[in-house]
């Protein structure tokens, strides 16, 4: 009544009338009450009469018919065609604002239910205007040819990497695979013991400084039956300080050196310190408390570098090769300097990425964490979208510091917390309550336990806020997944571990049982779970295509598949690289289907990943 009478005392406002006529109708349609349909007829008169009155300012037309075009999807069924034929027809008779482009590609597929497949798409200003067929050349134009060569998707959606991606190739890289450099080069990975140890000593040899630190990264002991270890490292040197970061970045191994200068030894040593059969310190250090005493001693190349713009610049080409044009980067101090950094590198032109930081909590509390957003808050723009935070609860499984519910393989009890569990309690208690949107780092199935009891408190005491995410969720089992569909997560799964650790994880870290339903992708999309998969780059290399195949086809690096049961199909993988990235970063009303509205990112292939056979996807160009 309120809003009739605003409207009653302003007839000649043809704006503000339109706009109450659709506001009406809209919370007519919310309210679902009896005998509410009249009053919904009546906003749709007053909207068509309007459209009618301005007949001859197309402007005005347009933004009308738009307007009964979206209302008619809430109409019911037996009405939407005739209003929906009215308005598309009033739409479509108007002209289109100047420079709109249209294209044309061999194959369009949407990851739009309403309209999955096409041939056509017109774009103005960066945003997609209509998704088509031939048809569309009537209105728009002769379309490009630009494309017609390619299969188009909604570009790829990265919902879990690192800008330390574009970082981390300042130093050597010595991992066990292959890997590819953001700009193209592709570096052999060191399959064996001697071959490290060859390569270490070689980048040893190059460096002037007697007293610089040698570092590498890429490096994962657990493909090595015999794991080097400090007294290997000893062989490169036993002057300066050798430090090999893990290619998932919660362990280093180092050299001798390198743990005397930070007074490690087996009487003082704290959580992480790895021993050997002697009970000494054996060079392997996982996560924080052991990791920083060393890098503090011998001068941290990663954790404490900030980022460069060229580092970031690197990120976003790592990205674009492989057809991602929006990528998380999920671990982010976001101070001043990063922000800046963020702010102004993502603005240039030819930056070919969106970037989603979340703020890391480790350094913060609940309220440090609500003022710094506040803060940073404004300096949002259509390329870099702030607002969200990552909490880590747990390590790495197969560097046996993920929070288990029973032991390793190996006799490592049950892993690490990697913040303290009553300080992960607070931030997801106050930061839901906040309603701020929540990534929570997850490996291990005690860790899902502990974060799972968490958010139930935290929605019982203060209601359903954002939609969080829980990231990784690697060993959840079905029970915790249901729990999880209930509190409308998210879960983004790390597939990439099946092919890179599958092995590993079957025969050294957690076993067959709890291997075999590892990222438990099918359980979670038939218990109605929104899922996205990611590479969390570094870590494993940016691939979408890739990622896909791994949740697909469950094969390990030694064609073994790794539980069948838990494979999806290629069209629910492909939904969950695009749409389900989107979900997980709330971001799917602007990105992740080729949708009239949303950007007009686009990835480009030269085959359609639904229609090769399955075990090829990943070869797609």
């Amino acid at each position: 009544d309120e809003l009739r009478a605003l409207a009653d005392t302003h007839p000649d406002d043809d704006g503000l009338r339109g706009f109450l006529a659709m506001g009406l109708y809209n919370s007519v349609i919310d309210a679902k009450a009896e005998g509410d349909l009249d009053g919904r007829d009546t906003f749709l008169v007053e909207m068509r009469d309007l459209a009618t009155k301005h007949a001859g300012d197309d402007t005005v037309t347009r933004h009308l018919a738009m307007s009964l075009l979206n209302c008619s999807t809430y109409a019911k069924d037996e009405d939407r065609r005739d209003l929906r034929d009215y308005s598309a027809c009033e739409y479509r008779r108007t002209p289109m604002p100047a420079q709109v482009e249209i294209y044309r590609a061999t194959q369009i597929v949407t990851l739009d239910d309403d309209q999955p497949v096409a041939s056509h798409v017109a774009v103005h200003d960066g945003r997609i205007v209509a998704v088509g067929g031939a048809e569309l050349e009537q209105r728009y134009g002769v379309a490009s040819p630009l494309f017609e060569d390619y299969v188009m998707l909604p570009g790829f959606v990265e919902g879990h990497a690192h800008a330390s991606e574009g970082l981390i190739w300042s130093l050597p890289y010595v991992g066990y695979f292959d890997r590819w450099h953001p700009d193209g080069r592709l570096f052999p990975g060191c399959t064996s013991v001697p071959a490290l140890i060859a390569r270490l000593a070689e980048l040893e040899s190059a460096l002037d400084d007697p007293d610089e630190t040698l570092f590498a990264w890429g490096y994962d002991s657990i493909y090595f039956a015999d794991k080097p270890m400090r007294y290997d490292l000893d062989l490169v040197s036993t002057t300066r300080p050798v430090v090999l970061y893990h290619s998932n970045l919660h362990l280093i191994t180092v050299n001798s050196v390198a743990l005397e200068r930070a007074g490690i030894n087996r009487d003082n040593r704290v959580e992480g310190v790895y021993l050997d059969a002697d009970g000494e310190p054996n060079g392997e250090l996982a996560e924080l408390a052991a990791m920083f005493p060393v890098l503090r001693a011998v001068g941290d190349s990663i954790f404490a570098e900030a980022y460069s713009a060229d580092d970031l610049r690197r990120f976003g080409r790592a990205c674009h090769r492989v057809g991602i044009t929006t990528a998380a980067d999920l671990y982010s101090d976001l101070d001043d300097e990063v922000c800046d950094l963020f702010v102004t590198t993502t603005r240039e032109p030819d930056f070919p990425t969106r970037i989603v930081p979340a703020l890391a909590t480790v350094k913060y509390s609940v309220d440090q964490v609500r003022e710094r957003l506040a803060t940073i808050a404004g300096r949002a723009h259509e390329r870099l979208f702030l607002g969200s935070v990552k909490i880590v609860s747990d390590g790495s499984i197969q560097g046996f510091s993920a929070r288990v519910r029973q032991p390793y393989l190996n006799g490592i009890e049950n892993g690490i917390w990697y913040e303290a569990p009553q300080k992960i309690r607070a931030l997801i208690d106050g930061l839901h309550a906040a309603d701020v949107k929540l990534h929570i780092h997850v490996n291990g199935d005690e860790a899902a336990e502990f974060v799972l009891l968490a958010f139930e408190k935290a929605i019982a005491t203060h209601g359903p806020r954002q939609r969080h995410a829980l990231q990784h969720a690697q060993m959840m089992d079905r029970a915790q997944l249901e729990r999880a569909a209930k509190m409308n997560l998210v879960v983004n799964f790390f597939s990439n571990h099946i092919y890179y650790w599958g092995d590993q994880h079957r025969d050294a870290t957690v076993g067959p049982d709890i291997a075999m339903r590892m990222n438990p992708a099918r359980s979670a999309l038939d218990l109605g779970l929104d899922v996205a998969l990611h590479c969390d780059a570094p870590v494993t290399p940016p691939g979408p295509l890739f990622t896909m195949w791994c949740a697909v086809n469950r094969q390990t690096a030694t064609g073994h598949t790794l539980g069948n049961a838990e494979c999806i199909t290629p069209a629910e993988a492909l939904r969950a690289v695009t749409l389900g990235g989107a979900i997980s970063l709330d971001l799917d009303d602007r990105i992740g289907s080729i949708t009239p509205g949303k950007y007009a990112d686009f990835t480009l292939l030269r085959q359609n990943p639904l229609e090769v056979e399955p075990i090829r996807i990943r070869d797609i160009e």
